[in-house]
């Protein structure tokens, strides 16, 4: 005789096959022939708002499903951390007001914090340190390629974590070694709690790949908005990166004397294109007699180096920000080959006592073409000769061609390198259109501002 199994007590549950005030039960053998179903579908949901054979929750039906599945998230709340170790792609579902009646909850999927807060789930290439992660995408050790993961139309919000100190990393969405796209996602609150606020911890997006691993990544981060992050937006990291990040919106806590914010930051040999995004608010409010650090909108630290493997910066807006566009090497790298085209550009005037330039381009061999720069306190754009990279000074073989610059200390710092090439610049407001060295003309700007290196201050330094 076949027993009888309810359906209710199965972990994955049959397509909608469920009463509203009685347990739906069946045959066991029917019970298995539906979960065997259910788990070799191509298309799945989480939640009840399709007629796709359900899972209750993301990392079940993650778990349950073969490579190459899609899963579509309901809308919902989902307390929850997700790993992914498989192709797959996320989608979410909109109601779009279709699903219950106003106030009944959510238009759209939501991970939130479990009940007992996040926990560490990976680790930093970069060093080993814990990462806890709402969502990791991270291609298995050993695995002959990366992943492919598609995340699309989900909110990850890092409220509640319930972090008690700056470990582990508190990250919202973390590729590792993977490859995929994240498309019109949101990511905000990825912040520590009360008193922790100085952690160098609380990324929206991070894609890191190499450090030794033999992990490559390519992905493309596209129209979402990530915005109360502690302390970067978004992060491409690791020399075998490669990230299209692309018509996002990206906001940083404003001016603030506890964290130096960088919007965006791709840096130690990660490459890609920066283009078309929104990044506002990213200042940080130095302390008197220092040492003296600057928040950046868009950051490439020792990433390019080469010409195959420059960074192209391009049609972006950036405002309210300390160092609106920095290139900056060190003694670990090099920042050099990058190109900065057409973006528009304002700095903010909360930066302190200090000339704040629009493009500060403190490495070697880049390029800077028709880009406008209103209001700033520094020059429009700096050849900087002030830093240091691996492969010597700073501040040579630059071209700075057709940029517009309107009320700023001097059109362009050339700084003391050589072998720069200037042309067709346009300045307005200025004390100087052209100015040699590393500092502003003497009387420009109020005389409180003073020339300081203000020094980036990116993940991982």
């Amino acid at each position: 005789m076949l027993d009888f199994v309810c359906l209710s007590n199965v972990v994955a549950p049959l397509n909608r096959w469920k009463a509203a005030s009685h347990k739906l039960c069946g045959l066991l053998v029917l019970g298995l022939v539906g979960l065997s179903g259910l788990a070799h579908s191509s298309t799945v949901a989480v939640g009840t708002c399709t007629n796709l054979p359900f899972y209750p929750t993301i990392q079940l039906a993650v778990n349950s499903v073969p490579p190459g599945t899609v899963i579509k998230i309901c809308p919902g709340i989902y307390p929850e951390q997700v790993m992914i170790t498989k192709n797959l792609t996320l989608a979410g579902v909109s109601s779009n007001g279709a699903v219950g009646p106003a106030g009944s909850g959510p238009n759209n999927p939501t991970v939130v914090s479990p009940a007992g807060g996040v926990v560490t789930n990976a680790g930093d290439l970069f060093d080993g340190s814990p990462i806890a992660a709402q969502i990791v995408v991270a291609t298995p050790t050993g695995a002959s390629q990366p992943i492919v993961v598609s995340i699309s139309n989900i909110i990850v919000d890092g409220s509640n974590n319930q972090i008690a100190g700056c470990a582990p990393d508190l990250v919202g969405i973390y590729y590792q070694n993977a490859s995929g796209t994240m498309n019109r996602v949101a990511t905000r609150f990825q912040e520590l709690g009360s008193g922790l606020g100085g952690c160098q911890s609380g990324l929206g997006i991070f894609a890191e790949s190499g450090y030794g691993t033999g992990g490559t990544s390519v992905v493309t981060i596209a129209n979402s908005s990530v915005h109360d992050y502690q302390k970067n937006g978004i992060t491409v990291d690791g020399s075998g990166t490669t990230a299209s990040v692309q018509l996002n919106y990206v906001v940083g806590q404003g001016a603030t004397p506890v964290i130096a914010q960088n919007g965006i930051q791709v840096s130690d040999g990660a490459t890609g294109t920066i283009s078309n995004n929104t990044v506002t608010d990213d200042v940080y409010v130095n302390a008197p007699g220092g040492p003296f650090f600057s928040a950046t909108g868009i950051l490439l630290y020792d990433s390019g180096g080469s010409s195959a493997k420059a960074v192209v910066v391009s049609g972006n807006t950036v405002s309210n920000a300390q160092g609106a566009i920095v290139t900056f090497g060190d003694s670990f790298g090099t920042a050099d080959y990058n190109s900065v085209t057409s973006n528009k550009i304002t700095t903010s005037p909360a930066a302190g006592p200090f000339f704040i330039d629009g493009i500060d381009l403190c490495s070697n061999n880049n390029t800077a073409r028709s880009n406008t720069v209103f209001n700033s306190s520094g020059a429009g754009v700096h050849i900087d000769s002030q830093c240091t990279e691996s492969t010597g000074p700073s501040g040579s073989g630059t071209t700075v061609a057709s940029n517009t610059v309107n009320e700023a200390c001097a059109g362009v710092l050339t700084g003391t390198g050589s072998g720069n090439s200037l042309s067709n610049n346009s300045a307005y407001n200025v004390l100087q259109i052209v100015q040699s060295g590393d500092s502003c003309p003497s009387g420009s700007g109020s005389a409180k501002k003073r020339n300081v290196r203000l020094v980036p201050h990116p993940l991982h330094r």
